[in-house]
């Protein structure tokens, strides 16, 4: 038996149930690819299934709003993956005649779209021979083969790639794929792999010098900083009962095209009577006296290179600023793409 015939074979016997896998639809695949690059499984499975219940097909995705798509993505972080969807969606459908791309080539022009997604949606949908190489894959081979190479790096992304090209099934090069994934995902894991019940541990250069742990060799991360965000709900009534002032964040950063509260960020945690000093503080409420019906608990939400450390000041006024346009029900706020850290906290102080 070969690597590449014991690898399928133990994938047939032990592959997960999920629901995009077996599917031919490459719509459908490249979504699911989307919703998993930076997504549990766990978690990526409902908001897989939810995602294609409303857009069952480009068709539907490139009808449809980008707030509607932004509010169905809800909850899965990096939004730019929505934006990038909705665009291509519009690209096929606009430029292509509705027709999804059949090429690793042509699928690789997609916005949003990289090798590994590309080689995927290729070898499953359309069988061709392109090997897709993701973090499983990658710490699978670099252990397997004794490839030292820091993760991330060119030398060793070409190198695996390679290798998965030669040991590649080239008449089910999807099921391959898939196979080597799913090895990565459940038996060579990044934390306390199974190398003891792996069914190459014999053949494995990492299990037979007990370097498994220094393999692949850990990427230099890139400094963590701290982001203080202190956000003002500003509620009030009217004849729709109470409402708050939402911010469309417009600027090239975090949460683009989502919505939260007027915010004034600053260097470092302030005290009350410090924030009321702040220049956008005074700019605001421009003499007004507002009411300070409380201030929140400090909210600590992770991001890929940043750690956002909110506090929400619910503050109540006779009638909202007149600066801010956007001034919604409550009973409406559920409509609008808000991140996780706002629903968060508007479920906790408001339900």
């Amino acid at each position: 038996m070969s690597f590449t015939s014991d690898l399928i074979s133990w994938y047939q016997k032990n592959k997960r149930d999920l629901p995009f896998r077996g599917i031919r639809d490459p719509y459908l695949i490249w979504v699911s690819e989307v919703i998993l690059q930076q997504t549990r499984m766990e978690q990526g499975i409902d908001y897989y299934l939810r995602f294609v219940s409303r857009f069952p097909n480009v068709q539907s995705l490139a009808a449809a709003g980008e707030e509607e798509i932004l509010r169905v993505w809800q909850g899965m972080g990096y939004y730019s993956r929505a934006r990038n969807l909705h665009a291509s969606a519009i690209e096929i459908v606009s430029n292509l005649g509705g027709e999804f791309p059949q090429t690793f080539e042509q699928i690789r022009k997609l916005k949003g779209v990289g090798d590994y997604s590309a080689a995927s949606i290729a070898s499953l949908a359309f069988d061709e021979q392109q090997a897709a190489v993701d973090g499983n894959v990658y710490r699978f081979l670099a252990r397997y083969f004794g490839y030292f190479d820091e993760v991330g790096s060119s030398s060793g992304k070409k190198r695996v790639r390679e290798k998965s090209e030669i040991l590649m099934d080239k008449d089910q090069p999807g099921t391959f794929n898939q196979a080597m994934i799913e090895f990565g995902a459940l038996v060579c894991t990044p934390q306390n792999p199974s190398c003891k019940s792996c069914i190459f541990k014999t053949s494995c250069y990492a299990f037979r010098h007990q370097v498994t742990g220094e393999i692949p060799a850990k990427k230099r991360t890139s400094a963590i900083r701290n982001r203080y965000l202190n956000y003002l709900v500003i509620t009030f009534e009217d004849t729709n009962g109470p409402g708050v002032i939402l911010n469309k964040r417009q600027e090239d950063d975090i949460w683009k095209n989502l919505y939260d509260f007027p915010v004034i960020e600053t260097t470092g945690r302030l005290s009350l009577p410090d924030m009321k000093k702040t220049e956008k503080w005074e700019t605001i409420f421009q003499g007004k006296k507002p009411e300070i019906v409380n201030i929140s608990e400090e909210f600590k939400h992770n991001l890929s290179h940043q750690i956002i450390l909110a506090i929400f000041y619910h503050i109540s006024l006779a009638e909202p600023p007149a600066q801010f346009q956007l001034q919604v029900p409550f009973k409406q706020i559920s409509s609008f793409p808000l991140p996780r850290l706002i629903s968060k906290y508007w479920q906790k102080y408001f339900r």
